[in-house]
Order: structure tokens, then sequence, then C-alpha cells
């Protein structure tokens, strides 16, 4: 096995590692983002509502479907009554929640994330598919053939949740 092969391989399952680590990240600050605005309180889907921690309501107040949120406000006498209302919110018309479907800027950051891990890791193919025309050994070009396959199936499944994303989110 030559230096270069050594290196390419490691240069290319390096991208690789950076492309999983990017995904991991974005999920895990898609979760954390939708979490904190949340923290504590409870959606009732078959009420349309949300209960806070002291189990006051927080009604729908606005609901735009074009732009797919949907506000939801407790009482201000509810709110302002509250002995956490400190903790909670600042606001003298009681707190609100803001809803927003995948359409909005959650969407379009967990769009970005995955193109990006999909651009690192065509790029590390690309980079091992050069090497394993180079490359004479026989046994340097199984391995660069095998993790080859396997960045390959990984973008593929990218590209197929990507996909499904694109289409839920445009509507037939």
């Amino acid at each position: 096995m030559s230096l270069e092969f050594v290196l390419m391989l490691g240069y290319a399952i390096s991208l690789g590692f950076i492309a999983l680590l990017l995904e991991l990240v974005a999920r895990h600050a898609h979760r954390r983002s939708l979490a904190s605005s949340t923290a504590g309180f409870t959606y009732h889907p078959d009420r349309d509502i949300w209960s806070c921690p002291r189990d006051q309501h927080l009604f729908p107040i606005l609901s735009d479907s074009a732009k797919g949120v949907a506000v939801y406000r407790a009482p201000a006498s509810a709110c302002n009554s509250c002995r956490s209302k400190a903790a909670c919110t600042d606001s003298d018309h009681g707190r609100e929640i803001e809803q927003r479907d995948l359409n909005g800027l959650e969407y379009g950051m967990k769009r970005f994330h995955r193109v990006m891990s999909i651009t690192l890791l065509v790029l590390a193919s690309l980079m091992l598919f050069v090497e394993l025309f180079r490359e004479g050994s026989f046994f340097s070009r199984v391995i660069l053939i095998a993790v080859l396959m396997l960045f390959c199936m990984i973008v593929q499944r990218l590209c197929t949740n990507l996909a499904q994303w694109n289409a839920r989110r445009t509507p037939l």
C-alpha cells in the first residue's frame, strides 16, 4: 500500500465522519430548538390547545396555513396572577406559543445540513473513485470498493430522505 493510498483513504473516511457528525449535530439542534420554546408545555391535538405546567390553557388566536404558523395564547388574567410568570413570560397579554410546520426556517436548516452532508460524501466518493483507477494493488482496490459502496448507500439513503421531505413540503 502506498502512502498516497493511505492518505486518500484516510481523508475520504474523515469526510464521511464529518458528514455523519454534521447529521447528528443538525438532528440534535433541530430537536432542541423545537423543544426549547415549549419546554414544560403539553400540546393536546384533540382539543387544539396547549397546557402550561400550572394547568392553564393556551388557545389558538391566529392560524395562517399559507405561512404554516399557528399562535396560541393563555388568558392575560391567568398569566398575570400566576406565581411562575417571571420564569414563563414577560408579557402582560399572556404567554404565547408559536407553532410552525416544516415549511419554515426549520425545514430550510434541515435541508441545508442534509445537502452539506451529501456534498461531503459525494466528494469523498469521487476521491475514492479516482484512487481506484490509480491504485494497482488488488487488496487496496477491494478496500476502496468497499468504502465507496458504503458511501454510495449512505448518499442514496440521505437523498431519499431529502426527496421525501420535499414531497411532504410540496402540496399536490
